[in-house]
């Protein structure tokens, strides 16, 4: 053997020892799923400066393979990719109208050359597709910030105008309307009302997300306050107290849905809108759209479910020996409500509706004292059990240190708000 046959030959040796193939153009590798990935390349786990983005939402219908074929991949690849991903994403949590950036092959306009395909869900959570083989998918978590926020927002015209006014994130609307949903009737606010609120906002890519929670607040009417202090009860639970250790939760919600108007109140001489003679409307009427959530507004047993003439689809609830309630003009009932069932307050129990004699969607609500009617609206509904005494003392210490934190945001948002009106 000569001296390049005995290089040659060494080689090969050495090849087959390391466990090396050769490759070949008929064996496939069949792509595997992938459920899990560690970013190496921030954020996304490519990098994006390298190719060209394409932007767009996802149209009504329009299913992953249309989509993907939409963007260059042929039927057989985006089956591929579909069924590589589905470990990881769902493909019936698509929604039309959600946001997709398709990253291409930089400097070509061949058809088929996309490389990745991020699909957001939300602000936060995205989905990224790997569109070449081997093909793959995994999630990414934008960061989000938490700032701490404070708020002074008194009534001059409406609770959102004048949150939007005071470039308070309407989102808060919400908090707080849960929060005193059992002390403060937030269809009846009135100029001057204020409410002052510490909480803690959450941001991704400079936007308000949401409202991640509310420590502390304190509402105001002339010379009434009261406080809502966040604080864990005997079950560990988070609650609010009045800061002398009172809930602010009650037997009774002030009303059986979400923030809207009332188009029409308690009364034993209403024209009716419909009929047009007078006649006793001894209920409160809540304008709201249809398919609105409707709510138990306290603990109680269904006693009826079913078409009351003009009433339309009808709910009726007995809370206790004292109360009863109803929920009138219903567009259909909660899933698997029937009577007898027990409910919890803040249970749905059906949806706004205009069946029956109904000029709109609104909800008719009625309540009964032993047998008679009274108005919602005036309802005075008794206290759940105060915080533990044993818990006082850190109720006090905790609600001193929010009300100092919530009057030193106000001092310094109200410094930069004059010292940048003084610049204009």
């Amino acid at each position: 053997m000569n001296h390049r046959n005995s290089i040659i030959f060494f080689s090969l040796v050495c090849l087959l020892l390391m466990g090396i193939s050769l490759p070949s153009c008929h064996r496939r590798t069949a792509p595997q799923p992938v459920e899990t990935h560690r970013d190496t390349i921030y954020p996304l786990g490519f990098c994006t400066d390298s190719f060209d983005l394409v932007e767009g939402t996802l149209r009504s219908g329009e299913i992953f393979t249309g989509l993907m074929q939409r963007l260059g991949l042929d039927a057989r690849q985006a089956q591929e990719l579909a069924m590589a991903s589905d470990s990881v994403f769902d493909m019936r949590r698509l929604r039309a109208g959600n946001r997709w950036q398709a990253y291409y092959e930089a400097d070509t306009n061949a058809v088929g050359d996309i490389r990745y395909l991020v699909y957001e869900q939300d602000k936060v959570h995205l989905t990224v597709f790997q569109c070449k083989e081997p093909f793959a998918a995994w999630k990414v978590e934008k960061p989000v910030e938490t700032v701490r926020k404070a708020a002074d927002v008194t009534i001059r015209t409406s609770l959102w105008n004048d949150m939007v006014a005071a470039d308070v994130s309407p989102q808060l609307i919400v908090q707080l309307s849960e929060i005193y949903a059992w002390t403060v009737d937030f269809f009846t606010l009135q100029p001057g009302d204020r409410f002052r609120v510490l909480y803690d906002e959450d941001h991704c890519d400079g936007e308000v997300i949401g409202i991640h929670a509310v420590d502390y607040a304190i509402f105001s009417r002339d010379t009434t306050e009261i406080p809502a202090v966040r604080f864990h009860n005997a079950e560990g639970v988070d609650q609010y107290w009045r800061e002398t250790g009172e809930s602010l939760k009650k037997a009774f919600l002030k009303a059986p849905l979400k923030y809207t108007r009332i188009s029409s109140g308690f009364s034993y001489h209403r024209k009716h809108p419909v009929y047009g003679y007078t006649r006793a409307h001894t209920a409160v009427d809540y304008a709201a759209p249809t398919g609105t959530p409707v709510m138990s507004i306290g603990d109680g047993t269904v006693i009826s479910k079913g078409w009351g003439g003009g009433g339309g689809n009808t709910v009726k609830i007995r809370h206790n020996s004292v109360y009863t309630t109803a929920y009138l003009h219903l567009s259909r009932y909660a899933a698997g409500l029937k009577v007898g069932d027990h409910v919890r307050q803040g249970d749905v129990i059906g949806y706004v509706g205009m069946t029956g004699t109904a000029t709109g969607p609104h909800l008719d609500f009625r309540v009964w004292k032993n047998g008679s009617p009274v108005n919602p609206l005036t309802l005075e509904s008794p206290d759940a059990d105060p915080i533990a005494a044993d818990s006082l003392p850190a109720l006090d210490s905790v609600a001193r240190l929010f009300r100092a934190t919530l009057d030193t945001l106000t001092a310094v948002s109200d410094s930069v708000r004059l010292e940048n009106a003084a610049v204009r």
